[in-house]
This record gives structure tokens, C-alpha cells and sequence, in this order.
């Protein structure tokens, strides 16, 4: 990598409008991979969560736990072939302001995807938007190329490991360097760039951006808004 500064995007929330691990989900029920009881079973906590009777987290973490469950014993080809016909269709289903600053970080960052959705989504949404690099979630697989369910890489652990790990082995500086995020497990690594940026966070990100001052940015429909923080 020529390129020696970085910029670092979450996916699900910053740039894709909606939820890749969602996404997928509803794609592996379609095409016969899961059986329709995990979509209905997603569905109901999803709906707890767009009716405020719960949390993203809860929500989040259901869908993590399906996702477990269900894909031991599927095999390696069918998930990727699902990812890539998810990350086709939702191509265009990004925000305005995560498109702008990728095509202008793109010209002199390295390019980091961090997200939590499964590594096969990210990979292929990575390619689309031309990124240098990626992490996501990696499960397990046996000797014939069929998931265990066991989680073997979770980068939303710690983000900020992840990054750091990622600068020393590519020596890359973290002078100038852009991140963008929009939950707290993206505060690990906005808090190590110059420049972070809580892109529609929620509650939690949104407590931690003010309390350190950091830029926040609000997309509503098709206008931007950046937030002024108050003078403490």
C-alpha cells in the first residue's frame, strides 16, 4: 500500500442504509439455505425494536445468535453466493454523505472496512466500493468447507485492536486519518483518528462524541446536517 493514511467505515448504519447481516439473513431463508422460521423468529425482534418495545442491541443480538445457530453445517459456496446477490441488490442503498467521503478519502487514504456483519458480505461490499481492506465476523469451517457455527473472529470485540493491529503490519500513520461510525463499538477506533465522525449515532455514541468533542453528523432523507457541539 502506497497510500500511508487511513480512513475507516463501519457498513450496516454508516454506509448501507439498512442491516447487511439482516439482509443476508432474509436472502439464505429465500433461497431454501435457512428454513422460514428464522426470519420469522428475526422478524419479531426486529419489530420490538421499530415499535421502541426494545433495543438495537437486543435486536442485534438476536440476529448474531440466529445466525450461529443456522449456518452450522451450511456450506461455504452457499453463503458466499448469497452474499454476493445481497451486496449486488443493495449496491446503491447507501448514504449521501458515505458515498461523498468515499470517493473523496479514496483519491490519498487506505481504504478500512471494520463491521460485524459476516467477513463473505463484507467482502463482497468492500469490492464494490473499491476498499483497500476489510474485516467482519469469521465462522468456523470444517474439513469439508461446511460451517461449525463457532465464531472464530469477532473484530466488534474491540475495534480499536483491530485497526491498530492493521496500521503495524502495513505501517501506515494514523496522521490526518478519518473514521466514521455510528454505535459505541465504533468508539474504539474514532477515538484513535484525527478526524472521528459519529455519522446518525445512537444515544450511547452520540453521549460519548459530545463528551470528547467529536464531529457529528446527521442524514435525514436527502440533507446533511452537521451537529454543533455546546461550549462546556
Amino acid at each position: 500500500m502506497k497510500k500511508r493514511k487511513l480512513a475507516i467505515f463501519d457498513i450496516d448504519g454508516t454506509i448501507f442504509r439498512k442491516n447487511l447481516h439482516f439482509e443476508l439473513i432474509n436472502e439464505l431463508v429465500y433461497t431454501g439455505v435457512f428454513q422460514k422460521e428464522v426470519k420469522d423468529e428475526l422478524q419479531e425482534y426486529y419489530g420490538h425494536w421499530l415499535n421502541n418495545e426494545g433495543t438495537y442491541e437486543s435486536y442485534r443480538n438476536k440476529l448474531v445468535m440466529l445466525y450461529e445457530q443456522h449456518i452450522k453445517g451450511c456450506k461455504k459456496e452457499d453463503i458466499e453466493e448469497a452474499s454476493r446477490n445481497v451486496a449486488t441488490f443493495h449496491a446503491k442503498r447507501i448514504y449521501i454523505f458515505a458515498k461523498k467521503m468515499i470517493e473523496q478519502m479514496r483519491k490519498d487514504h487506505v481504504m478500512l472496512i471494520i463491521s460485524g456483519s459476516p467477513s463473505e458480505i463484507v467482502k463482497e461490499y468492500a469490492e464494490i466500493f473499491k476498499f483497500d481492506a476489510y474485516y467482519g465476523s469469521v465462522y468456523g469451517l470444517d474439513e469439508n468447507d461446511k460451517y461449525t457455527g463457532e465464531p472464530v473472529f469477532e473484530p466488534t470485540i474491540n475495534k480499536g485492536a483491530v485497526v491498530k493491529q492493521f496500521i503495524a503490519e502495513h505501517g501506515i500513520n494514523l496522521r490526518d486519518s478519518f473514521g466514521i461510525g455510528d454505535t459505541e463499538s465504533d468508539a474504539k477506533f474514532l477515538e484513535l483518528v484525527e478526524n472521528p465522525i459519529a455519522f446518525n449515532p445512537n444515544m450511547n455514541l452520540r453521549k460519548i462524541a459530545e463528551k470528547n468533542g467529536w464531529q457529528v453528523v446527521v442524514e435525514k432523507k436527502d440533507v446533511v446536517y452537521e451537529m454543533k457541539q455546546k461550549n462546556s
